[in-house]
């Protein structure tokens, strides 16, 4: 029986990014990039005020600020520019030109000043307008974003590996790319199987229980980045799992709950191999979830499909997507291959092991301290879910019968 790190360096070994793909931008939120993005313009593609206010020759407030002048600047006003207008007219001197943020800076201006430093511009005869400043700290360049300081025409702005977020998207629209190459998101199926299975809608009679597994699973996928397609339940039949089976083959990952024990009707791996899928492994060597399945199909390298069978009780199952899933979906992803992180937290309580298997224990860790510490749950096993839904992450015990004392260093990872 394998240990976690054996199961993940095997599952490692068969994992590689896809090729890249052209799509719209909208559809590339989440995705990695998969070339480098340079630009086609300057930003800003002119000197550009940052304010709105008054562009001026600074040279027209020099005897104010040398104290020759008694009285507040006045400057007639040229015209007004707003943002998406050029201007008219070059600035001369003894004028001053009307400018909103973001609009260009006119020929002949060097500094912007707030309006708000202004008094209300004065009509003066029939066309003169009149505005009155009252500063006189006037520099060279203020209040003015000058051409290409943000981003050069041919400047590369995004690297391939980035992570397209939303402020990559407004980026990308900026450099006028409407789409881009990126490492698709993962397509995986997820199919629930056993006969005692009913849709969450229903009752369950006797004998039977919800498939929590299957929008868990679904839900699960889709927040680690994935996009997830729901198989529904599998009856524990060979013809019906086979036709589902098959049908989950067709994407990049198979995810099936239930049917990889050792019970009479776990006819899952059975099936698996007469479609042609090759057993990596069968068995880790953690609780919960030991009866966890892992192979691939297809004869080439990278594989077609990762297939994992996840073991049916819901916690187990849930475990097994945490440790063992959630890297390969992020590799598939075009990110590093990387087991899942782990920090070091005290324990706030004693706790005895018992077992040869590693313990994924549902805990409370809080970081509000000056150490972490991490508080066991009254956890009542691998088909207790409600109890991993106040869980923040899972405190992990080494195999084997050890007392651990309450303020012992033991290892978590977050979920």
């Amino acid at each position: 029986m394998l240990t976690v790190d054996e199961a993940l360096h095997r599952i490692a070994s068969h994992v590689r990014s896809p090729a890249a793909v052209r799509v719209p931008l909208a559809d590339a939120l989440g995705c990695r990039l998969a070339e480098d993005v340079a630009s086609d313009i300057d930003s800003p593609s002119h000197d550009k005020s940052v304010v709105d206010g008054y562009a001026v020759r600074s040279v027209d407030f020099a005897r104010a600020a040398r104290g020759e002048a008694a009285e507040p600047v006045e400057l007639a006003v040229l015209e007004e520019i707003t943002a998406g207008q050029m201007p008219r007219q070059p600035l001369t001197s003894g004028h001053a030109t009307r400018i909103m943020t973001g609009a260009p800076i006119p020929d002949g201006a060097d500094a912007v000043v707030m309006v708000e430093q202004t008094s209300h511009a004065e009509e003066i005869g029939a066309s003169m307008v009149v505005v009155t400043f009252h500063t006189d700290q006037i520099t060279p360049g203020q209040n003015i974003k000058r051409r290409a300081t943000s981003i050069r025409t041919g400047q590369v702005v995004l690297r391939a590996g980035a992570t397209i977020r939303a402020a990559e998207i407004g980026l990308l629209a900026e450099v006028g790319r409407p789409g881009v190459s990126i490492v698709p998101r993962p397509r995986v199926a997820v199919l629930s199987t056993g006969n005692e299975l009913v849709a969450p809608e229903l009752l369950p009679a006797a004998g039977q229980i919800r498939n929590s597994n299957g929008p868990m699973l679904l839900a699960a996928a889709r927040s680690a980045g994935a996009t997830p397609i729901d198989l529904g339940i599998g009856r524990d039949e060979v013809d019906a799992l086979r036709r589902l089976i098959e049908q989950g083959l067709e994407h990049d990952v198979l995810l099936l709950s239930g049917g990889v024990s050792a019970g009479k009707l776990d006819l899952v791996p059975g099936v698996l191999q007469e479609l042609g899928v090759r057993e990596v492994f069968h068995k880790v060597s953690v609780k919960p979830g030991k009866p966890l399945w892992f192979g691939v199909s297809g004869a080439s390298d990278p594989p077609d499909c990762l297939v994992f069978g996840l073991p049916g009780n819901p916690v187990s199952s849930l475990v097994g997507f945490e440790l063992f899933v959630r890297p390969a979906l992020a590799a598939l992803a075009g990110h590093a291959w990387q087991p899942p992180p782990t920090i070091t937290a005290e324990l706030g309580q004693a706790f005895v092991t018992h077992g040869n298997r590693s313990t994924y224990y549902p805990a409370r860790l809080d970081e509000s301290g000056e150490r972490p510490t991490v508080e066991l749950l009254a956890w009542q096993g691998s088909g207790d879910l409600r109890t991993i839904t106040e869980a923040n992450c899972l405190a992990i015990f080494a195999p084997g019968e050890t007392e651990y004392a309450a303020g012992a260093s033991i290892p978590v990872m977050r979920i």
